[in-house]
Protein backbone atom coordinates (compact mmCIF):
# COMPACT_ATOMS: atom_id res chain seq x y z
CA UNK A 1 0.00 0.00 0.00
CA UNK A 2 1.56 3.27 -1.07
CA UNK A 3 0.61 6.48 0.67
CA UNK A 4 2.15 9.92 0.49
CA UNK A 5 3.21 11.50 3.75
CA UNK A 6 1.30 14.81 3.89
CA UNK A 7 3.38 17.87 4.54
CA UNK A 8 1.38 18.99 7.56
CA UNK A 9 -1.02 16.34 8.83
CA UNK A 10 -2.47 12.89 8.21
CA UNK A 11 -5.85 12.54 6.46
CA UNK A 12 -7.20 9.98 8.95
CA UNK A 13 -6.91 9.36 12.70
CA UNK A 14 -4.23 6.77 12.01
CA UNK A 15 -2.41 5.66 8.89
CA UNK A 16 -0.04 2.78 8.28
CA UNK A 17 1.81 1.72 5.15
CA UNK A 18 4.98 1.11 3.18
CA UNK A 19 6.32 1.85 -0.28
CA UNK A 20 7.91 5.20 0.55
CA UNK A 21 10.10 5.90 -2.47
CA UNK A 22 13.32 7.86 -2.86
CA UNK A 23 11.45 10.18 -5.24
CA UNK A 24 8.83 10.99 -2.61
CA UNK A 25 11.39 11.68 0.10
CA UNK A 26 13.36 13.91 -2.28
CA UNK A 27 10.36 16.25 -2.34
CA UNK A 28 11.26 17.15 1.24
CA UNK A 29 14.81 18.24 0.41
CA UNK A 30 13.76 21.70 -0.82
CA UNK A 31 12.55 23.19 2.45
CA UNK A 32 11.79 22.12 6.03
CA UNK A 33 8.35 20.85 6.96
CA UNK A 34 6.55 21.08 10.27
CA UNK A 35 4.40 18.13 11.31
CA UNK A 36 1.17 18.40 13.23
CA UNK A 37 0.90 14.62 13.25
CA UNK A 38 3.04 12.04 15.00
CA UNK A 39 5.04 9.78 12.68
CA UNK A 40 6.82 6.45 13.22
CA UNK A 41 9.25 5.02 10.67
CA UNK A 42 10.96 1.63 10.42
CA UNK A 43 13.87 1.43 7.98
CA UNK A 44 14.80 -2.05 6.79
CA UNK A 45 16.98 -1.09 3.81
CA UNK A 46 18.67 2.05 2.49
CA UNK A 47 19.88 5.15 4.31
CA UNK A 48 18.43 8.61 4.90
CA UNK A 49 20.26 11.73 6.09
CA UNK A 50 17.86 14.24 7.63
CA UNK A 51 17.31 16.87 10.31
CA UNK A 52 14.70 16.72 13.04
CA UNK A 53 14.47 20.04 14.84
CA UNK A 54 18.01 20.91 15.93
CA UNK A 55 19.51 17.48 15.30
CA UNK A 56 21.00 15.90 12.19
CA UNK A 57 20.13 12.22 12.04
CA UNK A 58 21.20 9.24 9.96
CA UNK A 59 18.59 6.52 9.45
CA UNK A 60 19.75 3.14 8.21
CA UNK A 61 18.67 -0.51 8.22
CA UNK A 62 17.12 -1.68 11.52
CA UNK A 63 16.51 1.90 12.71
CA UNK A 64 13.20 3.00 14.19
CA UNK A 65 12.36 6.71 14.16
CA UNK A 66 9.81 8.58 16.26
CA UNK A 67 8.91 12.12 15.17
CA UNK A 68 6.70 13.94 17.64
CA UNK A 69 3.98 16.49 16.74
CA UNK A 70 5.36 19.97 16.23
CA UNK A 71 8.71 18.66 14.98
CA UNK A 72 10.31 20.30 11.97
CA UNK A 73 12.16 17.97 9.65
CA UNK A 74 14.02 18.08 6.38
CA UNK A 75 15.52 15.38 4.18
CA UNK A 76 19.13 15.99 3.09
CA UNK A 77 20.07 12.83 1.22
CA UNK A 78 18.63 9.40 0.37
CA UNK A 79 20.93 6.50 -0.51
CA UNK A 80 20.40 2.92 -1.66
CA UNK A 81 17.21 1.00 -2.29
CA UNK A 82 14.73 1.99 0.39
CA UNK A 83 12.49 -0.35 2.31
CA UNK A 84 10.52 1.86 4.68
CA UNK A 85 7.44 1.29 6.83
CA UNK A 86 5.59 4.24 8.31
CA UNK A 87 2.65 4.92 10.57
CA UNK A 88 1.23 7.78 12.51
CA UNK A 89 -1.61 9.54 14.29
CA UNK A 90 -3.22 12.77 13.13
CA UNK A 91 -3.25 16.00 15.12
CA UNK A 92 -7.05 15.81 15.25
CA UNK A 93 -6.86 12.57 17.18
CA UNK A 94 -3.83 13.53 19.29
CA UNK A 95 -5.49 16.73 20.51
CA UNK A 96 -8.43 14.85 21.98
CA UNK A 97 -6.59 11.70 23.09
CA UNK A 98 -5.92 11.07 26.76
CA UNK A 99 -2.23 11.55 27.50
CA UNK A 100 -1.57 8.64 29.82
CA UNK A 101 1.79 7.82 31.42
CA UNK A 102 3.08 5.76 28.48
CA UNK A 103 2.35 8.56 26.02
CA UNK A 104 4.02 11.23 28.16
CA UNK A 105 6.99 8.92 28.66
CA UNK A 106 7.29 8.44 24.91
CA UNK A 107 7.28 12.19 24.36
CA UNK A 108 10.06 12.90 26.85
CA UNK A 109 12.12 9.81 26.00
CA UNK A 110 12.23 10.44 22.24
CA UNK A 111 12.61 14.23 22.40
CA UNK A 112 16.03 15.06 20.96
CA UNK A 113 16.66 11.36 20.34
CA UNK A 114 14.35 10.31 17.51
CA UNK A 115 16.38 7.35 16.20
CA UNK A 116 16.60 4.00 17.98
CA UNK A 117 18.71 1.20 16.47
CA UNK A 118 17.22 -2.27 16.85
CA UNK A 119 18.94 -5.61 16.77
CA UNK A 120 18.14 -7.49 13.51
CA UNK A 121 15.75 -9.85 15.32
CA UNK A 122 13.92 -6.92 16.88
CA UNK A 123 13.66 -5.11 13.54
CA UNK A 124 12.22 -8.25 11.95
CA UNK A 125 9.60 -8.57 14.68
CA UNK A 126 8.66 -4.92 14.25
CA UNK A 127 8.45 -5.41 10.47
CA UNK A 128 5.98 -8.26 11.05
CA UNK A 129 3.97 -6.00 13.37
CA UNK A 130 3.82 -3.27 10.72
CA UNK A 131 2.71 -5.89 8.21
CA UNK A 132 -0.10 -6.98 10.53
CA UNK A 133 -1.25 -3.39 11.03
CA UNK A 134 -1.25 -2.78 7.27
CA UNK A 135 -3.51 -5.80 6.78
CA UNK A 136 -5.73 -4.57 9.61
CA UNK A 137 -5.96 -1.10 8.06
CA UNK A 138 -6.92 -2.51 4.66
CA UNK A 139 -9.44 -4.97 6.14
CA UNK A 140 -11.37 -2.44 8.25
CA UNK A 141 -13.52 0.37 6.91
CA UNK A 142 -13.00 3.92 8.24
CA UNK A 143 -15.63 3.47 10.99
CA UNK A 144 -13.97 0.35 12.42
CA UNK A 145 -10.55 1.95 12.15
CA UNK A 146 -11.78 4.76 14.39
CA UNK A 147 -13.12 2.25 16.90
CA UNK A 148 -9.70 0.70 17.49
CA UNK A 149 -7.69 3.95 17.40
CA UNK A 150 -7.56 4.46 21.22
CA UNK A 151 -6.30 0.91 21.81
CA UNK A 152 -3.73 1.17 19.03
CA UNK A 153 -2.58 4.59 20.26
CA UNK A 154 -2.00 3.38 23.81
CA UNK A 155 -0.36 0.10 22.84
CA UNK A 156 2.05 1.63 20.33
CA UNK A 157 3.19 4.30 22.79
CA UNK A 158 3.67 1.77 25.57
CA UNK A 159 5.83 -0.28 23.21
CA UNK A 160 7.90 2.69 22.07
CA UNK A 161 8.49 3.90 25.63
CA UNK A 162 9.71 0.43 26.62
CA UNK A 163 11.90 0.15 23.53
CA UNK A 164 13.65 3.50 24.01
CA UNK A 165 14.29 2.92 27.72
CA UNK A 166 17.53 1.01 27.26
CA UNK A 167 18.88 0.08 30.72
CA UNK A 168 22.49 0.16 29.50
CA UNK A 169 22.13 3.73 28.24
CA UNK A 170 20.38 4.89 31.40
CA UNK A 171 23.51 3.96 33.41
CA UNK A 172 25.47 6.68 31.59
CA UNK A 173 24.55 9.86 33.42
CA UNK A 174 24.67 13.20 31.67
CA UNK A 175 27.08 15.79 32.98
CA UNK A 176 25.57 18.91 34.51
CA UNK A 177 26.47 20.92 31.42
CA UNK A 178 24.95 18.31 29.09
CA UNK A 179 21.77 18.29 31.17
CA UNK A 180 21.52 22.09 30.93
CA UNK A 181 21.86 21.87 27.14
CA UNK A 182 19.25 19.13 26.87
CA UNK A 183 16.83 21.07 29.07
CA UNK A 184 17.46 24.26 27.10
CA UNK A 185 16.91 22.70 23.66
CA UNK A 186 13.77 20.91 24.84
CA UNK A 187 12.43 24.17 26.24
CA UNK A 188 13.25 26.00 23.01
CA UNK A 189 11.36 23.37 21.02
CA UNK A 190 8.33 23.95 23.21
CA UNK A 191 8.45 27.75 23.48
CA UNK A 192 10.31 29.23 20.48
CA UNK A 193 7.02 30.44 18.97
CA UNK A 194 6.25 32.34 22.19
CA UNK A 195 9.55 33.95 23.18
CA UNK A 196 13.04 34.52 21.77
CA UNK A 197 14.46 35.97 24.99
CA UNK A 198 17.57 34.14 26.23
CA UNK A 199 17.00 35.71 29.66
CA UNK A 200 13.56 34.10 29.81
CA UNK A 201 14.98 30.64 29.09
CA UNK A 202 17.72 31.10 31.68
CA UNK A 203 15.12 32.13 34.24
CA UNK A 204 13.00 29.07 33.54
CA UNK A 205 16.07 26.86 33.97
CA UNK A 206 17.06 28.61 37.19
CA UNK A 207 20.51 29.71 36.06
CA UNK A 208 22.10 32.99 34.98
CA UNK A 209 21.98 34.07 31.36
CA UNK A 210 25.78 34.19 31.21
CA UNK A 211 26.09 30.62 32.53
CA UNK A 212 23.48 29.35 30.05
CA UNK A 213 25.18 31.07 27.09
CA UNK A 214 28.64 29.82 28.02
CA UNK A 215 27.49 26.25 28.63
CA UNK A 216 25.43 25.99 25.43
CA UNK A 217 28.24 27.41 23.31
CA UNK A 218 30.79 25.01 24.81
CA UNK A 219 28.65 21.87 24.51
CA UNK A 220 26.61 22.49 21.34
CA UNK A 221 28.94 24.78 19.44
CA UNK A 222 26.19 27.32 18.80
CA UNK A 223 24.97 30.34 20.73
CA UNK A 224 21.57 30.38 22.42
CA UNK A 225 20.41 33.02 19.94
CA UNK A 226 21.47 30.83 17.00
CA UNK A 227 19.53 27.86 18.35
CA UNK A 228 16.37 29.88 19.02
CA UNK A 229 16.51 31.70 15.69
CA UNK A 230 17.09 28.46 13.81
CA UNK A 231 13.86 27.02 15.16
CA UNK A 232 11.95 30.24 14.43
CA UNK A 233 13.29 30.48 10.87
CA UNK A 234 12.68 26.78 10.16
CA UNK A 235 9.07 27.17 11.27
CA UNK A 236 8.63 30.37 9.25
CA UNK A 237 10.07 28.75 6.11
CA UNK A 238 7.82 25.74 6.57
CA UNK A 239 4.68 27.86 6.92
CA UNK A 240 5.61 30.07 3.96
CA UNK A 241 6.12 27.10 1.66
CA UNK A 242 3.56 24.55 2.85
CA UNK A 243 0.57 26.62 4.02
CA UNK A 244 -1.63 29.35 2.56
CA UNK A 245 -1.44 31.47 5.71
CA UNK A 246 -0.80 35.17 5.17
CA UNK A 247 2.54 36.61 6.22
CA UNK A 248 0.69 38.51 8.94
CA UNK A 249 -0.78 35.26 10.26
CA UNK A 250 2.64 33.59 10.22
CA UNK A 251 4.12 36.59 12.02
CA UNK A 252 1.39 36.33 14.67
CA UNK A 253 1.89 32.57 15.07
CA UNK A 254 5.55 33.21 15.93
CA UNK A 255 4.68 36.03 18.34
CA UNK A 256 6.33 38.93 16.54
CA UNK A 257 5.19 42.40 17.56
CA UNK A 258 4.27 43.24 13.98
CA UNK A 259 4.79 42.08 10.41
CA UNK A 260 7.55 44.64 9.80
CA UNK A 261 9.64 43.24 12.67
CA UNK A 262 9.04 39.71 11.40
CA UNK A 263 10.15 40.71 7.91
CA UNK A 264 13.39 42.28 9.17
CA UNK A 265 14.11 39.28 11.41
CA UNK A 266 13.51 36.82 8.55
CA UNK A 267 15.63 38.80 6.07
CA UNK A 268 18.51 39.03 8.57
CA UNK A 269 18.82 35.22 8.66
CA UNK A 270 17.59 34.22 5.19
CA UNK A 271 18.76 37.11 3.03
CA UNK A 272 15.36 37.82 1.51
CA UNK A 273 11.93 38.91 2.65
CA UNK A 274 9.23 36.37 3.61
CA UNK A 275 7.31 37.18 0.42
CA UNK A 276 10.40 36.73 -1.75
CA UNK A 277 11.09 33.38 -0.07
CA UNK A 278 7.50 32.25 -0.62
CA UNK A 279 7.59 33.19 -4.29
CA UNK A 280 11.18 32.42 -5.25
CA UNK A 281 13.06 30.80 -2.37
Amino acid sequence: MEKELPKIDLPEEWVIGTGISKELLNLYTNFPCRLKSEIFVLCMEGEIEASVNLNKISVKANDFVTIMPGSIFQIHQVNGNLKIYFGGFSSTYIEQATANRAILQTMFTTLGRPVYTLKPQGAQLLEEYFGFLIKLYEFFDSHKRKMITPYLYNNIHAGIAAMYMNPQEEKVALSKSEQICRDFTQLVMQKYNETRSVAWYAGKLGISQAHLCTTVKQILGHTCIEIISRMVIMDAKSQLKSTSLTIQEISDSLNFANMSFFGKYFKRYVGMSPLEYRNNG
